[in-house]
């Protein structure tokens, strides 16, 4: 008993000298050793660059994530499941099963990088704070405005339109907020364009910051969308039928006529194209078929690779991108690769885009041919080399990766005749779900994503990270838009000279079209091809109302099959040879995997049930 009473006492003593001590103002007065007070960040330049910085990444890692928005188009298909794009794909998703969402248009998330913003504009312009540089206010100020408009933009092609948040909330405020118009919502991103151009015009900031002419693009984007069918009211509603008239201000002008909407678009879009360089389009004529495949890969590289041929001029046609190092880990190789180099084949290039590219010549591609049946992979737009892997297609030195198996250091995506020893075999190839390498992360669909893979031979291991720009805007997208309305308003000879400008860079001939609705056509099928993978697909199908025509397709994938030809045969290692062998091509449907369909509620996106019940005000999406 004595020795408890002991305890207590010392216990009681060590008691009453924390307390003495923690009547001192200095020994409780600590600030947190991993944090900083807003106070002081907007007293020291260092802090409040910062403080911009972490801003950014609200951006992520652009469209590098391991679920591609290509995948939830007619471009690719995820091979992995239960990740929610098959939610999407099959048009089951609803406020309480949102699907995949990534971070980069994420409701909350986008809210919570907008309030970093809107804190930055009333720290400067409110002048609560003790930067003495004008230089650098005016630096944080616009890169504040654009990097809004951007999380803004996001919100506004995804959802529609969104509640305007321009101030930071306290706890005691009140959170309920009813969504803007549309045409609010457009009108305030535009303003936050001009304001972030009128700052940063004349200043050079680092790489992966925002600038002046990366204002003009966005503005130019979000000024084509807010002209397109999905937002004039008259072809929404014959579209989409029985949505309320109190929600289609959300979605749509309720005035103005779409002309001149297009008009704006186009001014916008000429800005950026008389101020940008873009790459190579000045050619009056088609470059070679290898000319043109090394100018698609410089471009999708940006500049970034050491592989012989890519051209590191072609990061003029970047606007603005996030830049990566080597060390930043960024294993996007590895996320879409084939399985056969220990990758795990992420989104895969389904049959319905191999499909759309046209032969070298301009004809368009069809399985009806018998000699392009025969021979699918020849002599096709060079584009298209630059963009998938297919079967037989040369790549990296397999043995750096796994093993001498594949001198050839080739695709194998078929299945094969093979001789062990006197015994004719079926040889799976080495990229299939049935690979002896790896079985389990083999493309589905016949083909395998190349555009923004580096294709420098020595980054081989799928441990390795390469370091790739993602463009969020490149000067050729401006150029689209600024085709895009000068077709809209009959300007066609604009159009006209601008799409040979891409196309002769490419190493593809003139087009033929002469009317407004033919060079529709071939514009929208320019933009899907060039633009392949750089998450513009997705919302071009839906802002032009033919999502149901194009996305809500089955996908296709390919069946390829390497039969011995009379007196001929292979022994192991396989390689791709038609002397050897008779290859059999055969389109297929696919329902296994994704059954696809398209539901027009899918034009927009649902708000969560979460977000619903926090805020009454917030009026869902028709449909859900």
């Amino acid at each position: 008993m004595k020795a408890t009473n002991k305890n207590i006492n010392l216990y009681i003593l060590v008691f009453i000298t924390f307390l003495a001590a923690s009547c001192k103002k200095d020994f409780m007065d600590v600030n947190p050793p991993d944090k900083i007070s807003s106070e002081l960040v907007w007293k020291d330049p260092a802090l409040a660059q910062a403080f911009v910085n972490d801003i950014y990444n609200g951006l992520g890692n652009g469209g590098f994530s391991e679920q591609m928005l290509a995948s939830v188009s007619d471009e690719a298909m995820f091979t992995h499941p239960t990740r929610g794009i098959d939610l999407i794909n099959n048009a089951t998703i609803n406020p309480s099963t949102l699907g995949w969402v990534d971070d980069t248009w994420a409701y909350k998330q986008m809210y919570n990088r907008i309030r970093a913003c809107n804190t930055t504009v009333e720290r400067i312009v409110g002048g609560d704070n003790a930067l003495s540089s004008q230089s650098l206010k005016d630096q944080l100020l616009g890169e504040a405005y654009f990097l809004r408009a951007y999380f803004y933009q996001q919100l506004l092609r995804y959802y529609g339109a969104v509640p305007i948040i321009t101030k930071t909330y306290a706890l005691t405020d009140d959170f309920k907020i009813k969504r803007n118009t549309y045409e609010e919502c457009v009108n305030f991103i535009i303003k936050d364009c001009d304001e972030a151009n009128k700052l940063l015009t004349g200043k050079t900031l680092d790489k992966g910051r925002t600038t002046a002419l990366a204002a003009l693009a966005l503005k130019s984007r979000v000024l084509i969308y807010a002209a397109s069918d999905l937002h004039d009211r008259a072809k929404l509603n014959a579209k989409i039928t029985g949505i309320a008239a109190q929600k289609l201000d959300f979605l749509s002008y309720a005035s103005g006529n779409q002309a001149d909407r297009y008009k704006l678009a186009q001014t916008a879009a000429k800005a950026v194209v008389d101020l940008g360089t873009g790459y190579k389009l000045n050619l009056s004529a088609p470059a070679t078929l290898a000319d043109g495949q090394l100018n698609y890969k410089s471009i999708a590289m940006g500049g970034a690779s050491k592989a012989p041929g890519v051209d590191a001029t072609a990061a003029s046609e970047l606007i603005f991108a996030r830049y990566f190092i080597i060390q930043s880990n960024i294993k996007h190789a590895q996320q879409n690769g084939p399985n056969g180099y220990h990758n795990w084949a992420g989104n895969t290039p389904i049959g319905l885009l191999v499909d759309d590219y046209e032969m070298i010549n301009g004809t368009k591609f069809s399985w009806n041919d018998p000699l392009q049946k025969a021979n699918p992979y020849i002599n096709r737009d060079p584009r298209f080399y630059a963009t998938v892997l297919y079967d037989g297609a040369g790549w990296k030195p397999r043995d750096k990766a796994s093993g001498n198996v594949d001198p050839a250091s080739q695709i194998q995506t078929g299945v094969y005749d093979l001789m062990d020893n006197t015994t004719r075999i079926d040889f799976k190839g080495l990229d299939t779900r049935a690979s002896s390498i790896e079985n389990w992360n083999g493309s589905w669909t016949g083909y395998y994503y190349h555009k923004f893979i580096d294709p420098d031979p020595t980054i081989v291991d799928a441990s390795m990270s390469q370091n790739v720009p993602w463009p969020f805007f490149r000067y050729t997208e401006a150029v689209f838009n600024y085709i895009e309305a000068s077709i809209e308003l009959g300007e066609l000879s604009n159009a006209t000279n601008w799409l040979n400008k891409i196309r002769f860079r490419a190493g593809m001939p003139a087009v033929t079209a002469t009317d407004q609705a033919g060079l529709r056509e071939v514009y929208r099928h320019e933009r899907r091809i060039e633009m392949a993978y750089e998450e513009q697909r997705y919302h071009d199908t839906r802002r032009w109302l033919i999502a149901g025509e194009t996305l809500g397709r089955k996908v296709t994938y390919i069946k390829v099959t390497g039969k011995f030809k009379p007196g001929k045969t292979m022994s192991a290692p396989y390689h791709y040879d038609p002397t050897v062998y008779d290859y059999t091509y055969s389109p297929v449907v696919e329902n296994a995997q994704e059954n696809r369909s398209w539901d027009n509620k899918l034009y927009f996106r649902p708000f969560s049930r979460d977000e619903v019940n926090k805020n009454n005000l917030l009026e869902q999406n028709p449909g859900y």
